[in-house]
């Protein structure tokens, strides 16, 4: 096992990110498309559709709020490039930084094809080509499907960072973020109470030490602490 790209934990062997990083990345691209749907309904539908008065017309009783160009940038067309060091404005189309991050995947991973004298050939990927077409819902589940490959190529740390960043701006404008939970028990290796589980994520994480546990792990050991608990006021 090596150190995790992102953080000081460590990662399991064949991969660059721990579980907890890992499941950063598989809650972000989960979350991607319903605060695009969010922008989408807030900033761009109101403005679209002309206002119906109080008595049935069609008539605006005011004006429509302007349109943020923030938003129909990150939901439009354009292009992204993904590699470090290239001009980017923080800007870039939600559709643009998938599928360029899909491309850059892509080229990692090896496709083989074979000539007309039927010789193998191994090489990279042309592009990639999402199942059920190339919107944003279709591009988050085919970087959710090759996720395990993706966590495996040293660009780890920079997509990471990226997707990191696209989820940032969107919660920006939408105001909305993930709730995160306090948990009952104490952390198993601090005993400190800062054990929370966030909406969208599966492990549940202390944020005092970094300890992190499954579902199933947290359910043993907050049963366990409720043993001890009613064991020691029993013999009180």
């Amino acid at each position: 096992m090596d150190t995790c790209a992102i953080c000081p934990r460590t990662a399991p062997d064949g991969s660059r990110a721990c579980p907890v990083c890992a499941d950063d990345l598989h809650a972000w691209l989960a979350e991607i498309p319903r605060q695009a749907a969010l922008l989408e309904e807030e900033f761009v539908a109101p403005s679209a559709a002309p206002a119906r008065g109080r008595l049935g017309g069609t008539g605006r009783a005011h004006a429509p709020a302007p349109a943020d160009l923030r938003v129909l940038t990150l939901l439009g067309p354009g292009r992204y490039d993904p590699a470090p060091g290239t001009d980017d404005d923080g800007t870039a189309p939600i559709t643009a930084v998938l599928a360029a991050w899909a491309g850059h995947i892509a080229y990692w991973y090896p496709a083989v094809t074979r000539d007309a004298h039927g010789t193998a050939h191994t090489q990279p990927c042309d592009q990639a080509w999402p199942a059920e077409g190339r919107g944003i819902t279709s591009w988050c589940t085919w970087h959710t499907r090759y996720l395990p490959y993706t966590l495996a190529l040293p660009l780890t740390r920079a997509y990471h960072e990226q997707i990191s960043d696209l989820v940032h701006r969107l919660r920006a404008l939408t105001h909305t973020t993930p709730r995160r939970r306090a948990m009952a028990a104490p952390c198993p290796s601090c005993d400190a109470g800062g054990l929370t589980w966030t909406d969208g994520q599966w492990r549940i994480v202390c944020q005092v030490c970094g300890h992190h546990l499954t579902p199933e792990a947290y359910d043993e050991h907050a049963a366990a602490v409720l043993r001890l608990r009613t064991g020691a006021a029993l013999s009180a």
